[in-house]
């Protein structure tokens, strides 16, 4: 139902609108959901994105020939009419591929076979082998520096479920980034070892304070505490009437207050400090 409001706009996109569509699509299947679907905020949300920096297209389209790598020195065909390297690398026309793969090949992240000159526009596939210094660049990617997650700590209960959805969400989607939160994926992992793997994957970690009557969430300190050590900022939050039950040990840092009654104003001010924090 959500699709078929959204289709007469998605039938109305620009190319680059629909690139940039396609883009949101890629990062959410990235992020855990197989099946995201288009609904008219998301669309809206996906058009109105910046084009994504040429450096940015050129690493993702190495992470696809990564992931399509079997193994160590596996020689991986990206053809013209395959729709993945456009998804992949936001792009709309296949010279643009090309401009990227030669990019990619003169970095040293990957050895493609054929000679430069005959790397061009009116080739209809490249044969790419991603390199040892290819590998070690897509693990330095998964670290915290070139990371678009947020990692989001808090507690785990329908009082907070709206602060969340309207809230918390669209400021971070907002701001460029992809919220995470632990309890809504599924993992075969100790949750413990997860959560650490995932908190030094993260840009940044929001940690809303916000708890019920059975006191402090121990579990949102020791997140915060984690990835403070690690170098990763923290933006603090809480619903306005917890302030005063904040530990002295965070009780110092400013904390971005919240309530029922006015959540897009807390979205807005979530927004702006991840903008204004996070560069």
């Amino acid at each position: 139902m959500l699709w078929q409001k959204a289709k007469p706009l998605v039938e109305n996109l620009n190319e680059q609108q629909k690139a940039r569509l396609t883009t949101w699509l890629v990062d959410q299947r990235s992020q855990g959901d197989p099946a995201p679907e288009i609904s008219p905020e998301s669309l809206k949300y996906a058009i109105q994105k910046p084009n994504l920096q040429v450096h940015k297209r050129a690493k993702r389209l190495l992470k696809l020939i990564v992931s399509k790598s079997e193994f160590i020195g596996a020689v991986v065909d990206i053809n013209r009419a395959t729709p993945s390297p456009y998804a992949w690398s936001e792009s709309t026309i296949w010279e643009e591929i090309v401009y990227l793969i030669n990019y990619l090949r003169d970095n040293g992240w990957l050895d493609v076979m054929g000679t430069r000159n005959k790397l061009l526009e009116d080739v209809f596939l490249t044969q790419n082998t991603v390199t040892v210094a290819g590998f070690n660049h897509i693990a330095e990617l998964e670290s915290a520096g070139d990371s678009t997650q947020a990692f989001v700590a808090m507690w785990f209960s329908p009082e907070v479920r709206q602060v969340y959805d309207q809230g918390i969400i669209p400021a971070v989607e907002a701001a460029g980034f992809n919220p995470y939160r632990v309890d809504q994926k599924d993992f075969l992992d100790k949750i413990d070892d997860q959560i650490i793997a995932e908190i030094r994957r993260s840009r940044f970690l929001i940690a809303d304070m916000t708890h019920g009557d059975e006191g402090a969430r121990g579990s949102v300190y020791f997140e915060a505490g984690f990835a403070l050590g690690l170098g990763i900022p923290v933006i603090y939050t809480c619903r306005s009437d917890m302030y005063d039950c904040l530990h002295f040990d965070t009780r110092q840092y400013p904390h971005i207050e919240w309530k029922k009654e006015d959540i897009e104003a807390f979205r807005h001010n979530l927004e702006n400090k991840i903008r204004a924090t996070i560069v």
